[in-house]
C-alpha cells in the first residue's frame, strides 16, 4: 500500500467515526442524521463532524453558509441541540485560544468600539427596515399582550418609559440609541428630551431623520467619552458589546451621569454561566467583540455604584421575536439577494435562527434591571 492510499484511509476512517459520533450525540437530542423530520440535519457534503468536533458552533456555522448541511426548521434543530445540552459535550481544543483572548484582553476598548457599528449596523438602513418593526426597534420585544411585532416592540418601548417614571421635561440619555426608536416613542408619548449615543453611522444618521421634529440629539459617540447628567438613563441592547473588562468603568460613568435621584434601565440578553466564552461564530460573522454578561457579572459591576431595584427576565419573549425578524427577513429577502448574496442568506438564515432556538431551550436571558443611586425612598414598585 502506497503512502497516499494509506493517508486516504486513515482520513476516512477518521472521518466515519467522527460522522458516528456525531450521530450518536444528535440522537441525544431527538436528531437524526438525514431524517425526515423538519428539525433533523441532512449532510450535502462531506466533512461537516469535522468541522464541527474541530471548531464547535464556529465550524458547524461556516459548513452551514458553505452547504454542506441543512435543516428545515433550523431554530427546532438549535432549541433540541441545546436543551440536550449537547454544545457542552463537544471542546474544541482549537478554540482554547478564543477562550483565552476573550478573558484575559479587552476587545472593547474604546479604538476597537467603532468596529461592530461598522460591522454589523452599517449593513444598510433599508434592509433593517425590512426586517424589523415600523419603528426599527433592534431588540427584544415584549409580548405579553401582544399580537404582532409592531404591537410588541410599542409595548416594551412603553413598559420601559413607565419603569423609567417619565415626566415632561426630563432630560434622558439613550446609551446605544439604535435608530432612535425610544427616543422618538419617549418624546412623542411622554414629553422628554433624549440624547442618544450610537457608534454607527448610518444609524445617526437615519435616526436623525426620523427624531426630526422633536427634542432629540443623536451623537456618534461611545459612552466613555460622556461629561454631562441627566435624569435617567436608559440603555437597551448595548450592553452586550460593552465587555467584562469594561463592565465597572461603564457603570461609574452611567453613575457620574446620573443625578441622585435619577433611575438607570438596563436592557441586556445575559448568559447563565460567568465564565463561558463567546459563541466563536457569532463573533466572526455577526457581533464583533460581543461579550454577554452574566447576572453575577452585572450585580458586581454595579457595587457601591448603584442599588439593584428590580430584575425582570423575559428572554422567552426573544424567541417570538427572531422568529419574527425572520418572517421579514425571508419576505424581503428577494429585494436584497444581489447585493448580498447567498451565502450572506445562509450567514443571516443561521443568526436569527441559532439564536431564536437558544433563547427558547432557555439558555440565553434578557433581563431589564431597574438601578437607582442610593435606592429609591419607599422601594421600588415595578409597573404592571
Amino acid at each position: 500500500m502506497n503512502e497516499k492510499t494509506f493517508a486516504e484511509k486513515a482520513y476516512q476512517h477518521s472521518s466515519s467515526r467522527l460522522d458516528r459520533m456525531m450521530g450518536d450525540l444528535l440522537r441525544k437530542a431527538d436528531i437524526h442524521v438525514n431524517g425526515d423530520r423538519p428539525w433533523d440535519m441532512r449532510v450535502h457534503a462531506p466533512g461537516v463532524a469535522e468541522r464541527a468536533f474541530t471548531y464547535g458552533n464556529l465550524g458547524l456555522g461556516e459548513a452551514y453558509m458553505d452547504g454542506a448541511w441543512d435543516a428545515e426548521r433550523l431554530d427546532e434543530f438549535f432549541h433540541r441541540l441545546i436543551r440536550a445540552r449537547i454544545p457542552d459535550q463537544v471542546q474544541p481544543l482549537r478554540l482554547a485560544f478564543h477562550a483565552l483572548r476573550a478573558r484575559l484582553l479587552n476587545l472593547q476598548s474604546l479604538r476597537r468600539s467603532w468596529q461592530v457599528g461598522e460591522a454589523h449596523y452599517d449593513l444598510g438602513n433599508a434592509f433593517y427596515e425590512a426586517m424589523l418593526d415600523n419603528r426599527m426597534t433592534y431588540t427584544c420585544g415584549y409580548w405579553e399582550n401582544a399580537g404582532d411585532l409592531d404591537a410588541a416592540q410599542e409595548a416594551k418601548l412603553d413598559l420601559i418609559c413607565r419603569k423609567l417614571m417619565l415626566e415632561p421635561g426630563m432630560r434622558v440619555l439613550d446609551i446605544g440609541c439604535g435608530w432612535g426608536s425610544f427616543m422618538q416613542y419617549a418624546a412623542e408619548h411622554y414629553g422628554v428630551n433624549c440624547v442618544g449615543l450610537t457608534v454607527s453611522r448610518e444609524q445617526a444618521d437615519l435616526a436623525t431623520r426620523r427624531c426630526r421634529g422633536l427634542p432629540v440629539e443623536i451623537r456618534l459617540q461611545d459612552y466613555r467619552e460622556l461629561e454631562e447628567r441627566f435624569d435617567r438613563i436608559v440603555s437597551i441592547g448595548m450592553f452586550e458589546h460593552v465587555g467584562r473588562k469594561n463592565h465597572r468603568v461603564y457603570m461609574e460613568i452611567d453613575r457620574h451621569s446620573l443625578v441622585e435621584d435619577g433611575l438607570f434601565l438596563l436592557h441586556t440578553i445575559g448568559k447563565n454561566q460567568r465564565g463561558s466564552a463567546p459563541d466563536p461564530w457569532i463573533d466572526k460573522y455577526i457581533f464583533p467583540n460581543g461579550d454577554l454578561p452574566s447576572l453575577n457579572q452585572i450585580a458586581d459591576s454595579v457595587e457601591d455604584a448603584f442599588v439593584i431595584e428590580d430584575v425582570h427576565n423575559f428572554g422567552a419573549d426573544y424567541d417570538r421575536t427572531l422568529m419574527a425578524w425572520y418572517d421579514n427577513f425571508e419576505r424581503a429577502w428577494p429585494r436584497f439577494r444581489d447585493r448580498y448574496g447567498d451565502r450572506f442568506y445562509r450567514m443571516w438564515r443561521y443568526y436569527l435562527l441559532s439564536c431564536a432556538g437558544a433563547f427558547r431551550a432557555r439558555a440565553v436571558q434578557l433581563w431589564q434591571i431597574m438601578l437607582s443611586p442610593t435606592g429609591t425612598p419607599g422601594g421600588y414598585r415595578r409597573p404592571r
